[in-house]
């Protein structure tokens, strides 16, 4: 059997924001800040104030400081960003006068913050189905998919469908994961490998009461034609892009700490076929990922295998170089020893400026075009 990893950065609708270069594409005129990242930022910023009990005055300086970034001084809508008050008021906007915040306190008004979407490029999702299409894994864990139902009409619409003549997938799930961005773990499976069981993580926390998990660590259990399961662990982890480092990796430790503890209570009980997947946001050299990858854990990466093919590119982001090497499939040792080969996939990639560092499929024309900026992994065992 074939299982895969992939990253889809979306199917249908994306939040605008996580286009990097949205400000620059407007020729700088559109909004105040200088690219996604300092949005997602200062949106970040904005809702863990006001998600405090009261406001202090300084709190209330800030709100208005960071509502100013995010284009929202004047309306509750700006290019990117959606202020939603829906009952009582957070702040007023007197004719000729500043913006004032006249809530006290998180209970005085009820309302959020929410990200603007924008479709994803047709043809680009079309190509997203040819990458699976030409795959043909049996197991597809997906990462950054917006919803079940999303997920359902790229299987019926997209990868069935005349542009792409795929084959649908006889099993799709997606649990809400804890990023409201809407960029969730799922799965994908063919007839012959229904799903028995599920379990997420999402309301997992550290000691001091945060969830760990910015997504989830999806946790299913999938049957096997010849008797047996696989176990499976969906991931994605904390990005690199938000925050500072520091805070990131303290993060992305903690995620793969509690996956490494969910993956140690499983061998206990006796399971032996497991495989831990996803985009995990970071190099194996370094230390937030100690725990699934050094620290005397048992779980292989596939890449060390003698019969993975990565192309000459170790990495399975941007332009594949070393520090690109994001996206796994560590195996269990029951696993690790039944691999009869694996890859990297990147023909979905633009790959460099101008798209000529590597193949790519004849559909992809222009960057935007590209099924994603992450390559797939795959790995076949004899299962």
């Amino acid at each position: 059997m074939k299982i895969a990893s992939y990253n889809l950065e979306n199917l249908f609708e994306r939040a605008k924001a996580l286009n990097q270069d949205a400000w620059a594409s407007s020729g700088g005129n559109a909004s105040p800040w200088s690219d996604g990242k300092d949005l997602l930022a200062n949106y970040a910023a904005l809702n863990t104030v006001l998600s405090k009990t009261t406001y202090t005055a300084a709190d209330r300086n800030n709100i208005v400081d960071l509502l100013g970034k995010l284009g929202l001084k004047k309306s509750d809508e700006s290019d990117y960003v959606i202020l939603r008050q829906n009952r009582g008021h957070l702040l007023k906007r007197p004719r000729g006068k500043p913006v004032e915040v006249v809530a006290t306190g998180r209970d005085d008004w009820i309302g959020w913050l929410e990200l603007k979407r924008e479709a994803v490029d047709e043809v680009a999702t079309q190509n997203t189905g040819r990458v699976i299409k030409t795959i043909d894994a049996d197991v597809l864990a997906v990462v950054e998919a917006e919803s079940r139902t999303a997920l359902c009409r790229f299987n019926d619409q997209v990868l069935a469908g005349a542009a792409v003549a795929g084959t649908a997938y006889e099993h799709v799930m997606l649990i809400d994961g804890n990023d409201e961005r809407g960029i969730d773990v799922g799965l994908f499976t063919k007839a012959a490998y229904p799903i028995v069981s599920m379990c997420s993580h999402v309301d997992d926390r550290d000691g001091s009461g945060n969830r760990i998990f910015s997504r989830d660590c999806a946790l299913y259990a999938i049957a096997l034609p010849g008797g047996g399961r696989l176990t499976l662990l969906v991931n994605h982890f904390k990005s690199k892009g938000y925050g500072g480092q520091a805070q990131s990796d303290a993060k992305r430790a903690a995620q793969a700490a509690r996956v490494r503890a969910i993956y140690d209570t499983l061998r206990a009980a006796g399971t032996e076929q497991i495989a831990v997947v996803g985009d995990f946001n970071d190099t194996a050299d370094r230390p937030p990922l100690a725990a699934l990858v050094a620290n005397g854990t048992d779980l292989k990466d596939i890449s060390a295998h003698p019969s993975f093919n990565d192309g000459g590119r170790p990495g399975t982001f941007g332009n594949g170089t070393k520090a690109n090497k994001i996206d796994y499939i560590l195996l269990s040792p029951a696993l690790f020893a039944r691999v009869t080969g694996g890859g990297i996939f990147r023909d979905g990639v633009w790959g460099g400026k101008n798209g000529t560092l590597f193949p790519h499929l004849p559909t992809i024309t222009k960057a935007s075009e590209a099924a994603s900026d992450h390559a797939a992994i795959w790995a076949e065992l004899a299962l």
